[in-house]
């Protein structure tokens, strides 16, 4: 499966943005879905994941609240909507497919968007 990720920009501190990721193929509701993110001079971090069927989702705590994951199966697309945002929140996105378990480790996923930059400023 191919991924693309789109969606991002810059926006001011608590302002909102919403983040999509189209997928090619027509086996996009067999993968679990999930976002990452990575800051410059950090390594990816695991923001949010969410299950095949879109009914379990899984945000690492710095998100929790802030950001919602979601997915629409007939249009191949997961989101990623962000709210609140901060400057800590700038970074770049991607979005991430796995043919097995939903993790939260980059190891755990098997497909990779291009990434999508979300600048936050202060």
């Amino acid at each position: 499966v191919q991924l693309q990720a789109f969606g991002g920009g810059l926006v001011h501190s608590g302002g909102s943005l919403r983040l999509s990721c189209a997928a090619s193929g027509s086996t996009f509701s067999s993968y679990n879905m999930g976002w990452f993110r990575q800051a410059p001079g950090k390594e990816r971090e695991f923001v949010a994941g969410i299950r095949r069927s879109g009914g379990t989702t899984y945000y690492a705590n710095s998100v929790k609240g802030r950001f919602t994951i979601s997915r629409d199966n007939a249009k191949n697309t997961v989101y990623l909507q962000m709210n609140s945002l901060k400057p800590e929140d700038t970074a770049i996105y991607y979005c991430a497919g796995a043919r097995r378990a939903l993790g939260t480790n980059w190891s755990d996923y098997n497909y990779w968007g291009q990434g999508t930059l979300v600048t936050v400023s202060s």
